[in-house]
């Protein structure tokens, strides 16, 4: 299943209202709307998948059990797949302002399970009388991490797709990732749920195909960072039959401009700004004009 209409999608939830990756950012995203709910997944020592950007406690906005703030030498030491969950969740990660995100509403909240944002969202949209939401989810991964950081790919992905099976959301699932091994073991073990490659702006010019490349199959979704799209990329894309859903898109005159050009979706850090910008309803994400 895809969505039907434009997919506005809500980064790490909707971090420029509220503490990324947790509950009431996604509580924020969905109440305004977002089509889908954006995170990243790391995992722990016991084999949770953990909602996280970093592999470790953020110096910026986490802070131990006691209250102290995460100090920048200490926090690669905080790693989470050295961390039992139990652990991991007696952590502060709402409460410290994130400097770069001055609308940013703190409020206490521990880094949630996968199956906790499952949980949650399903039980909001339902209470609340909305569509019940997409999930795009990037497992946080690259070589030199394997054994460190996080599980190899194919023990990250028998965990993701454990937890989609057990909620019930394949239909409604992507699994992202900057990684292509990633999404190539969910490809070889016939993972039923769309995938997204992930590509960074390097300069080069051919940062889409040197991705495409090293993937070696067409993904459902291609994913840039919004300075590589233009009109020729998107024709391409959707002419082998992949969405192009753009990040990450916070100024309103780039998501026009993006829309313009035909994509499928965006990544915002602030949906209220994307709804506004576009035209979305703010019930369901689905444009009006």
């Amino acid at each position: 299943m895809t969505p039907r209409r434009f997919d506005l999608q809500g980064h790490r939830g909707a971090r420029g209202l509220a503490p990324e990756n947790t509950l009431p950012a996604f509580r924020r995203a969905l109440d305004l709307g977002v089509t889908t709910l954006e995170l990243d997944l790391g995992v722990s020592a016991d084999a949770v998948l953990v909602v996280s950007h970093d592999p470790w406690m953020s110096p910026v906005f986490c802070a131990h059990p006691d209250g102290r703030p995460v100090e920048a030498e200490e926090a690669r030491a905080l790693r989470l797949f050295a961390m039992p969950y139990a652990e991991i969740a007696r952590f502060d990660c709402g409460l410290r302002p994130n400097p770069a995100f001055p609308r940013q509403r703190p409020e206490a909240a521990a880094k949630p399970r996968l199956s906790d944002v499952f949980a949650f969202a399903e039980d909001h949209a339902r209470r609340t009388g909305r569509p019940l939401p997409f999930y795009n989810v990037e497992t946080k991964s690259w070589p030199e991490g394997d054994g460190v950081l996080h599980p190899d790919p194919e023990r990250f992905v028998d965990l993701v797709r454990a937890e989609v099976e057990r909620a019930g959301v394949a239909e409604r699932f992507t699994l992202q990732s900057f990684d292509v091994r990633t999404l190539q073991a969910a490809q070889r073990c016939g993972l039923p749920v769309r995938l997204s490659l992930l590509v960074e702006y390097d300069g080069s010019g051919r940062e889409v195909e040197a991705a495409r490349a090293r993937l070696g199959f067409v993904p459902d979704v291609l994913s840039p960072n919004a300075r590589l799209v233009d009109a020729d990329l998107v024709a391409r894309a959707h002419g082998e039959g992949m969405a192009v859903i753009p990040w990450t898109v916070n100024e309103p005159d780039a998501m026009r401009a993006l829309v313009a050009l035909g994509v499928d979706g965006l990544i915002t850090d602030v949906p209220d700004v994307a709804r506004e910008a576009l035209g979305l309803e703010p019930q369901t994400g689905l444009q009006t004009t």
